[in-house]
């Protein structure tokens, strides 16, 4: 199963599209920064990633478009076992 969105970049605010991959029940991320440009795998997906992700499978599963409850399930424990992000605020 594969799921694509475009994103920006956080670091270089560049347009990218990102592909989570599901193999051997396993979750993997790539990102093409350009239309002709190979893949490159993320070692290590941010949570917004795992997030956007969680949201895709749960618009698709009540069409059951190759979702199944177990990849919900999977992706849900995810993303609960991953710290919260830290947002900037300023110093009082």
């Amino acid at each position: 199963m594969e799921i694509e969105w475009t994103e920006r970049d956080p670091d270089t605010r560049d347009k990218r599209t990102v592909r989570a991959e599901r193999f051997a029940r396993k979750w993997g991320f790539k990102v093409q920064t350009r239309r002709y440009e190979p893949w490159v795998p993320v070692p290590q997906p941010s949570r917004d990633m795992w997030e956007t992700l969680l949201d895709a499978l749960e618009r698709r599963y009540p069409r059951r478009e190759g979702v199944t409850d177990e990849d919900l399930k999977q992706v849900r424990a995810i993303v609960a076992a991953l710290p919260a992000e830290e947002t900037d605020s300023p110093d009082e």
